[in-house]
């Protein structure tokens, strides 16, 4: 067993049977929160996408895992090989692990770490569907979630958070994912979508979310697991650090709800309970690479600012024309951009590390590292997804065709439909005649 992996010195860390509890409740949060986005992401867009939209997120519990099992792992965080991957083989298929035996300097097993850090990698390419909406095929997805762990997500989280990774080593801080997890999923959002175009209507039709109560429940289940997406990154309970990550995600969270919503009244006239969603959501993406580093007063300040202005760029692409379906840029990519830099001006020298920003006497040099850590993997994420899915595209094709996109993509890709009014009785559904074929010309003029 390479010596890396476990410490045989007689002042070694020895198992915490507490940590090690601990962390398992919080990387099953942590795999809750990958339904929570099914829900969140389902309510938000029409009824006849909606089936679509949970199989995007949930598929990837199935594809995410084996690939980590087999190969992801070692990627992410085995023996660095020049700061930019890592390889053991001894966690090829997780095969070569003793079930005591602790990751490096924690009193938590090597399995649950890396049981943790799946749920992770699990959640991210999830993220990035939110984007694609109404219009994908879903093999074409589960390929391209595959190739893109791969290829991007493995990488990104070797150099973040992977002993040796280039990043690591700068001193970059993103305590639970800003980059590696929200930076990385919205910047291969905006990729893939500059790729495969515009929904049919995009600026034309309504799309309104079909079910908002849905939407507040995914949201509310992503809330409540992102407690252990957050603290738990810390993995162990015994100098504080993780309280204080608990206490700066809700204060965050609040912040960026209310920010949110202000500007919703005041840009629109109206507190809208998708806004709270949202809000919510922006928070919490900007306090996972702050949290650590800031004081709860830091934390106020950084969710106000993420909800403003994560408020504000979700219009940006009807301004810019890019067919964002459910704000993924504009949430994840601007939310973890805005948490990553504003450590470089909130981090308090005194929680996870001595690293001050800017307010608290440590001058621009971290707001530097953290600027550097945001761009490149901004940069490498979005040309390398655009890369992927302009394969795809000239390959097996990305896209559904347009009849398919206008009746509706769960009867084309799944072959059902999320709510079954048949048994329902009287009214007019009762006076209908029979549904016709689903490729017929009749139903291909339905637009839910």
């Amino acid at each position: 067993m390479a010596s890396a992996i476990t410490t045989l010195a007689a002042d070694a860390p020895t198992l915490s049977a507490a940590n090690t509890g601990f962390m398992l409740i919080c990387s099953a949060l942590v795999m809750l929160m990958t339904p929570g986005l099914a829900f969140f992401y389902g309510g938000m867009v029409r009824v006849k996408s909606s089936l679509n939209m949970l199989m995007m997120s949930f598929i990837s519990l199935g594809i995410v895992t084996i690939l980590w099992v087999l190969y992801g792992f070692s990627l992410a965080f085995g023996t660095d090989s020049g700061s930019l991957i890592g390889w053991n083989s001894d966690y090829v298929g997780l095969s070569g692990i003793g079930i005591t035996e602790l990751w490096d300097g924690y009193t938590i097993p090597v399995y649950v770490f890396a049981v943790f850090q799946l749920m992770f990698a699990v959640i991210t390419p999830a993220l990035i569907s939110g984007a694609l909406a109404d219009r994908v095929k879903f093999s074409a997805w589960v390929l391209f979630t595959a190739l893109w762990v791969t290829v991007v997500y493995f990488p990104v989280a070797h150099w973040v958070w992977g002993a040796g990774g280039w990043l690591f080593e700068l001193g970059v801080i993103d305590f639970a994912g800003g980059t590696a997890v929200h930076i990385n999923a919205g910047a291969a959002a905006l990729g893939v979508i500059l790729v495969i175009g515009k929904r049919v209507g995009f600026k034309k039709d309504p799309m309104r979310p079909h079910s908002l109560p849905l939407v507040m429940l995914g949201a509310g289940l992503l809330w409540f697991g992102w407690f252990g997406f957050n603290a738990g990154s810390w993995l162990g309970n015994d100098d504080g650090v993780g309280a204080v990550m608990f206490v700066n995600t809700q204060v965050a969270t609040a912040a960026a709800m209310l920010a949110w919503l202000g500007y919703e009244k005041l840009r629109h006239g109206s507190f809208t309970t998708l806004g709270a969603a949202s809000g919510a959501v922006a928070g919490l993406v900007a306090i996972t690479p702050s949290g650590g580093s800031c004081s709860p007063l830091g934390a106020i300040a950084i969710g106000a600012i993420a909800g403003l202005l994560c408020a504000m760029a979700v219009g940006l692409k009807y301004k810019f024309g890019y067919d964002d379906s459910l704000d993924v840029v504009g949430v994840h990519l601007v939310g973890g951009v805005v948490g990553s830099l504003l450590v470089g001006l909130f981090a308090t020298g005194g929680v996870q590390s001595d690293a001050a920003g800017l307010f608290y006497g440590g001058g621009l040099e971290q707001l530097g590292k953290q600027a550097i850590g945001v761009f490149s993997v901004l940069a490498y994420s979005l040309v390398a997804s655009a890369l992927l899915a302009f394969l795809l595209d000239k390959t097996i094709g990305m896209r559904v065709t347009e009849d398919d996109e206008v009746v509706g993509i769960d009867q084309i890709e799944h072959a059902e439909t999320a709510y079954d009014f048949s048994g329902a009785g009287g009214g007019a559904a009762s006076r209908n005649t029979p549904a016709a074929p689903i490729h017929s010309a009749a139903n291909k003029k339905v637009d839910a």
